[in-house]
Parts: C-alpha cells; structure tokens; sequence
C-alpha cells in the first residue's frame, strides 16, 4: 500500500496496512503505526511515533527541527497519539532539549488545514484546532479543548480542559478550564455550559463549576483566596479542585474576564 513514488527510509518502522501515497517522504526514526493513511506530498521527518489508525492530509510537514534559535540538532522527538486527523499543510515541529524535549499530540485530535504545532508542545487527547490555528513553544492544550479559527496562541500559554476558545482570538494569558473565551486580547466569558453538555458533565457538575467561576472571577476575593474556598466547599466535585488547581498554578497570568455583567459577593 505504498506508492512507487514515495520515498520511506529502509531504517523508518511501517506498521501493518498502511497507506502511503504519491511522493511522501518518511526518513530515517520514524514510526509509522498499524492502519495509519498518509495522504500524497506529506514529510515526515526526526524521530517521529505515529499512533495506529491516523490520518495525515496532504503536504503536511511533520516532525521538522523547531523554529529556535538554541536549538543545535539535539536528538527530539514529536509523539502523535492513536486515531489523529492531520491536515492538508498542517506543521508539527519536534521539541528542544531546552523544554520537554518532546511534542505531543494526544489521542482522537483533529487538526485543520493550515494548523501549526511548534515545539515542546502538549496536546490532550480530543484537542481540535480549526483552520489556521497556530500554537507558539511549550504551549499545553488540555482534554477536548477546541481553538477556532485563526487563533494565535502565545508560547508558555495554558488552555484548559473543555475550555472553548472562539475564532480570531489572541490567546497571551491562560484560559481556565471548562470556560468560553474570545478577543483580540482574549477575555473569559463564563462556562462553556453547551461543550460541558455535550461531553456528558452532569447537571450538578455543571452548577458546582458556575459556582466555582463567580468565586474566582466574580467575587472580591483574591484568587490564592478564592481557590482555597473552592477546594473547601467543593471537594467533593473534582472538575471544581481542578479549576481550583489551574487558577493557582499560572505563570501566564489568567486571561481578563468580561466585565459585561457586574461583580457580586458571593455568600
């Protein structure tokens, strides 16, 4: 299932039933799991691991050096989960021996066309990124979060869990999880209660994280504050500690939140 024309290095690892089209370069170190499809014109390059049962579209460039200026042909990796979707003129850079040394695309993801990965960073599984999405170095993308289109994220950023971040948006600061976030100079709305939903997070769940949100950005307290209220009064709603845990752990700085409605004390 490979064509003539493509070219796979004989120390390059080929799983079973892969399909390899038209003038596709695999090089040396890469690994290439069972059931993959790479599409025609696609390189892939470095020590690269590709999980079974992925799809990479054509001229996507996988696995090439990062755009750093320290980076000296160190020996890094880029690991690509199980059932990817890669698409057409997607980039994905492997990482440097200054950060993780790796990059990673989890499970089920599904990048669009025109998307890039830069080095060093960590995508959860059922991460999508649509069109022309574009992630800076060390940048971690948590579970089932969504970027839409024409978003830029900057290097060292957070985007949590199920957060849902809208299309032309600069992403400068960290973006809590299980939030709705947009802007130019991006700012949180509130819960992102339909994605929420969709993924199966119960009704209760879904009122314990409101009630998380108003502590930390709508109440006066103070975040260190605020997130010692939560693991307090919420301890038995894990998605609440994790919000909790992600408010205190930023070194981004947290995204400014809309001042379209009010604060209030919360009692």
């Amino acid at each position: 299932m490979i064509h003539p024309t493509a070219l796979v290095h004989p120390r390059a690892t080929i799983g079973s039933d892969v399909s390899i089209g038209p003038y596709t370069v695999v090089e040396a170190g890469v690994t290439i799991g069972d059931g993959c499809m790479i599409a025609g014109h696609v390189h892939i390059e470095g020590e690269t691991t590709i999980g079974p049962e992925t799809r990479i579209g054509q001229f996507a460039c996988i696995g090439g050096p990062p755009q750093d200026l320290s980076y000296r042909g160190e020996p890094t990796r880029v690991e690509i989960g199980a059932r990817v979707a890669i698409r057409e003129y997607v980039t994905v850079h492997r990482g440097t021996v200054r950060g993780k040394g790796m990059t990673v695309i989890g499970d089920d993801s599904y990048l669009m066309a025109y998307c890039h990965v830069a080095h060093d960073c960590i995508l959860g599984p059922g991460v999508i990124m649509a069109n022309s999405a574009h992630l800076g170095g060390h940048i971690e993308i948590g579970t089932r979060a969504i970027l839409g289109g024409i978003v830029a994220v900057h290097q060292f950023v957070r985007v949590g869990d199920y957060a849902l971040v809208g299309g032309v948006s600069g992403v400068a600061k960290d973006v809590p999880p299980y939030t709705l976030a947009s802007g130019a100079r991006i700012y949180v709305y509130g819960l992102n209660e339909v994605g929420l939903r969709r993924n199966g997070f119960s009704r209760e769940t879904i009122l314990q994280l409101k009630r998380a949100f108003k502590l930390a950005f709508r109440s006066h307290l103070r975040m260190e504050d605020a997130a010692a209220r939560i693991r307090q009064e919420m301890a038995d709603t894990p998605e609440a500690l994790k919000f909790a845990e992600f408010l205190v752990t930023s070194r981004r700085g947290m995204a400014r939140v809309s001042l379209s409605r009010h604060a209030f004390k919360v009692s």
